[in-house]
């Protein structure tokens, strides 16, 4: 689905990116049984800009066609197989600070805006001033594909350097406990 390809310089000096602005898809028939490649199209319509967030799938829970999400800044776009196009989904509610790192995954039919915040904390001493770092922490913005509902839970980081989450993982966990 588009993205950048081919480099080159313009006259020799200047470097320019080529940006592919279609899609190949291919056409899943039989419960997945392969298929075949076809060209979709440009993506983008000549008014609208080019995007270029984080990309996650959505597992349909019957089997059917998996949704495909992008993270642009703080709007939520859902990709449209049948128009080709990016739609609007939703805005994440509260806007991350500029040029912070983001995580964006889907855990059960949710998706997940994650950012890391680090807090410093300047505590003085006699003789300096010593910058002891606490525990940073991780605030959550999920958003429920079928309610089209937001809820968020901020959590304390199990760690105190800071954390790159760009590329973010996220994983369910069930404790099954036998007395």
């Amino acid at each position: 689905m588009g993205g950048y390809g081919a480099s080159n310089t313009i006259s020799g000096v200047f470097p320019g990116d080529e940006y592919y602005r279609d899609a190949v898809v291919m056409e899943l028939k039989n419960g997945f049984d392969g298929g075949k490649w076809r060209e979709a199209g440009d993506m983008w319509g000549e008014e609208e800009r080019m995007r270029f967030g984080k990309i996650i799938v959505v597992e349909d829970e019957n089997q059917g066609c998996p949704s495909i999400f992008m993270l642009d800044g703080n709007e939520i776009l859902r990709y449209d197989m049948s128009l080709n196009r990016w739609l609007y989904e939703s805005r994440v509610p509260r806007k991350a600070p500029h040029n912070s790192s983001l995580g964006f995954v889907a855990l059960d039919g949710e998706l997940y805006v994650m950012t890391h915040s680090s807090v410093v904390d300047m505590t003085e001493t006699r003789r300096r001033t010593r910058q002891h770092k606490r525990k940073g922490t991780l605030f959550i913005q999920i958003y429920n594909l079928k309610k089209k509902t937001w809820r968020s839970l901020v959590t304390k980081l199990p760690f105190s350097y800071p954390i790159d989450i760009n590329n973010a993982i996220l994983s369910s966990i069930c404790l099954n406990w036998k007395v």
